[in-house]
């Protein structure tokens, strides 16, 4: 690698971190506040509000580094053409091409993370955090009780607890299940558990009784029990713990969907093909933006306003592209063999970043003073 090639990769990976760093958490408190209002109301700790948010940022640093590399590529090349050491090189005899180079070996690198996150760091987070969820779904003592006050988990469902011991025993317990208008349940006990069990998770209480009124003269009957097992499967009623989703299984599974995997995410076999191709188009999408931004400004020369139009220019290119992969998303999802289409995007940013490089060797005529144009 000459020096120029390392001077101008030193400063692409620079202000590359410093984009990232940025962007990353802007977006990434903008995804976390959501976060923090559910978990926080449900009444969970701190702790796990970390927990959470520590899982949410491998997919978040996925989709902000190609628009880093993007901004990184924009700023670079607009500072070196307005201090002219671009037009050094290239009166020096680098074609736009040679000068690309090092920008073309960033865009690799950012591609190679991308590649990582894609395939290894963004499903198995997605995966452990779908798994935290369903525990704290099934925390049904975080999620809905809170001392001396009543809450109702789910519609026909009354709750009150007395006080929570440090223990986790619920201490004088009330529960109305009205879910049957015609034969509400009413339990009461001196404490209860809760426990997980394999069928989801249950109440157990103890020293209570069960009162229960039916029947058309609505006549009731008082059950004492020393201990009694209930199930909350009402309470529980959103909780899904053991489906999966397509963004958590591994590449090799995307590859070759079985019947029960496509039935227990309820997506399509073209979903599954689609998104494993895609994590191998994408980290292209690193490449493509940093040539984009790279090729626009070289089109430019020096001026005292700055490169405004080629800036533009650069950002609307690229919202072309971005424009085409959401197409060619919808797309793919509903055509058998649209996963062909994932590498569609990558390609056409490619392609103009390349344009747009070819483009800047052009023949530029040269403006003649003004005394030369008047004789």
């Amino acid at each position: 690698m000459s020096r120029f090639d390392r001077y101008l990769l030193v400063q692409l990976l620079a202000v590359f971190g410093f984009f990232a760093l940025v962007l990353v958490a802007v977006y990434w408190v903008n995804r976390i506040v959501g976060l923090f209002d559910q978990l926080i109301g449900d009444g969970q700790s701190a702790l796990v509000f970390l927990e959470f948010s520590l899982l949410t940022l491998p997919n978040v640093i996925r989709v902000v580094l190609p628009i880093a590399a993007f901004a990184a590529s924009v700023y670079v090349a607009n500072r070196l053409m307005q201090e002219s050491e671009l037009v050094v090189m290239q009166a020096t005899g680098f074609s736009s091409f040679r000068l690309a180079r090092p920008v073309v070996l960033f865009g690799l690198t950012v591609a190679l993370a991308l590649l990582v996150l894609g395939h290894v760091l963004v499903p198995a987070s997605r995966e452990a955090l779908l798994a935290r969820f369903a525990e704290v779904r099934q925390n049904v003592a975080a999620r809905f009780l809170t001392d001396g006050e009543f809450t109702q988990p789910s519609p026909g469902i009354t709750l009150y607890v007395r006080e929570v011991a440090a223990s986790g025993e619920l201490l004088d317990l009330f529960l109305t299940d009205a879910r049957t208008p015609d034969a509400p349940v009413t339990y009461t006990a001196e404490k209860a558990l809760f426990a997980r069990t394999d069928s989801g998770p249950k109440l157990l209480m103890v020293n209570g009784m069960a009162q229960q009124v039916s029947g058309p003269d609505r006549r009731m009957s008082l059950t004492r029990f020393a201990d009694f097992t209930y199930d909350l499967g009402g309470l529980m009623a959103n909780a899904d713990p053991g489906r999966r989703v397509v963004e958590a299984l591994s590449t090799a599974e995307l590859l070759s969907p079985t019947p029960a995997l496509l039935a227990e995410t309820g997506a399509t076999r073209e979903a599954f093909l689609y998104d494993a191709h895609n994590r191998f188009a994408q980290p292209f999408m690193a490449i493509a933006t940093a040539l984009i931004g790279f090729g626009a400004l070289l089109n430019g020369s020096f001026s005292r306003f700055g490169l405004w139009r080629q800036v533009g220019l650069a950002v609307g290119l690229v919202a072309v592209v971005q424009g085409i992969d959401s197409l060619a998303t919808a797309a793919a999802l509903t055509t058998a063999g649209g996963w062909i289409l994932a590498y569609l995007p990558p390609l056409v940013g490619l392609g103009i970043g390349v344009g747009l490089l070819a483009w800047s060797q052009r023949p530029r005529r040269v403006a003649r003073p003004a005394a030369e144009r008047a004789a």
